[in-house]
C-alpha cells in the first residue's frame, strides 16, 4: 500500500479496497463521465441557441418583409434552431387562417399565439434535454459516495478486530480507501449541481427571450392583420358604391324613360281629347281645346246675323224638329 518513501498511493488504494468499494468508485466515475459529457454538450447548445437567436433577431428587426424571411426559413427547415422554429411555425399559421377565409381577428390571433407557443414549448423541452439527469447525478453521488465510505470503514475495523495489537498504519490504508469514495462522489456530483444551475438560469433566459419575442411577433401579425382587414373592407366598399351607382343611373334612365312615356301619354290624351266632338245646331264643336274658339265664332256669326247665337240655336233647333217633324 506504500510506495518506497512510505507514502500512501492512490492507485494502490483503489486497487487494494474491498470489491464493493470498488464498485462503487466505478459507477461515481461512470456518473462523472456522464456529467461531463453533459455539461459540455448542452454548454454548446446554449451557445448555439443564444448566438442564432442574436443573429435571428438582428436580421427580423432590420425590416426585411416576412415573406422573404419565412421563405428563408422554409430553405432551411431542417436546421433551424429557436427563434427561427418560432417564427416560421406562427407565421405559416397565420397565413393558414387567414387564407381559409374570412375570420375574426380574434381567431386568427388566438391560432398563431397558440401555434407560437406550441414550438416554443418543443423548443425549450429540446433545452431541457438531460438537465433532469445532471440534476440526479449532483443530488446522489455524495450518498453513493458516503456509502461506499462507511462500508469500508466498517469493513476496516472488522479487519482490526482480529488483531491483537492494532496501530495507525494498520487502520490508515483501509480508511484512507474508504475516504477515495466520498472524494470521487464529491467530484461528480459538485460540478453537475454547479453547471446544472448555470443551465437552468441560461435557459429561463433564453425561455423569456423566446417569450418576449413571440409578445413582439403577435403584435406585428396583429397590425398586419387589421391592416388586411381594412383593405379587404375598404374594396368591398368600392364595390358596393360601383353597383349602386350603376344601378341608381339605370334607375334614373328609367324613370326618365317613364316620365316621358308619361308625358306622352298625358299629351296623347289631350290631342285626343281635343278632337272629342259635342254635337250643336251649329255642328261639332271641341269640347277641350276649341270649346272657347267655338262659342266666339257663334258669337261672331250671330253678331253678323244681327241675331244672338242663343236664338239662333233655337231657331235651328227648330227647324230640324220641324224637318223631323214633317
Amino acid at each position: 500500500m506504500q510506495g518506497s518513501d512510505g507514502a500512501l498511493s492512490f492507485t494502490e488504494l483503489v486497487l487494494n479496497a474491498s470489491f464493493l468499494v470498488q464498485l462503487v468508485m466505478l459507477f461515481l466515475l461512470i456518473l462523472s463521465v456522464v456529467s461531463w459529457t453533459i455539461i459540455i454538450q448542452r454548454s454548446n447548445q446554449y451557445k448555439l441557441g443564444r448566438k442564432k437567436a442574436d443573429e435571428f433577431e438582428e436580421k427580423f428587426w432590420s425590416g426585411i418583409d416576412l415573406n422573404n424571411l419565412y421563405q428563408d426559413c422554409v430553405k432551411r427547415q431542417h436546421s433551424l434552431i429557436g427563434l427561427e422554429v418560432i417564427y416560421s411555425a406562427g407565421f405559416k399559421e397565420f397565413v393558414r387562417l387567414v387564407n381559409s377565409g374570412p375570420a375574426d381577428q380574434e381567431v386568427v390571433m388566438d391560432g398563431t399565439y397558440r401555434q407560437m407557443k406550441v414550438a416554443a414549448s418543443r423548443e425549450i423541452e429540446n433545452l431541457e434535454t438531460h438537465l433532469p439527469t445532471l440534476a440526479t447525478i449532483g443530488s446522489i453521488s455524495p450518498y453513493i459516495g458516503l456509502f461506499g465510505t462507511v462500508w469500508g470503514i466498517m469493513h476496516a475495523f472488522v479487519a482490526l478486530a482480529a488483531v491483537k495489537n492494532a496501530t495507525l498504519s494498520m487502520v490508515a490504508p483501509p480508511i484512507a480507501e474508504a475516504l477515495i469514495a466520498t472524494a470521487m462522489g464529491l467530484f461528480a456530483a459538485i460540478p453537475a449541481v454547479m453547471f446544472y444551475n448555470r443551465f437552468t438560469t441560461k435557459l429561463e433566459a433564453l425561455e423569456n427571450r423566446y417569450l418576449n419575442f413571440m409578445d413582439e411577433f403577435a403584435t406585428i401579425l396583429n397590425r398586419r392583420l387589421v391592416t388586411i382587414k381594412s383593405a379587404s373592407v375598404k374594396r368591398e366598399e368600392a364595390q358596393n358604391q360601383v353597383k349602386p351607382r350603376s344601378f341608381n343611373d339605370f334607375a334614373s334612365r328609367n324613370t326618365a324613360s317613364s316620365y316621358r312615356n308619361q308625358e306622352y301619354a298625358e299629351n296623347s290624351y289631350k290631342e285626343e281629347a281635343r278632337f272629342v266632338k259635342r254635337p250643336t245646331a251649329e255642328g261639332p264643336t271641341y269640347r277641350v281645346g276649341n270649346m272657347r274658339r267655338s262659342h266666339e265664332n257663334n258669337e261672331e256669326n250671330s253678331l253678323r246675323s244681327g241675331a244672338p247665337s242663343s236664338l239662333r240655336s233655337l231657331s235651328g233647333r227648330g227647324n230640324i224638329n220641324n224637318g223631323q217633324g214633317s
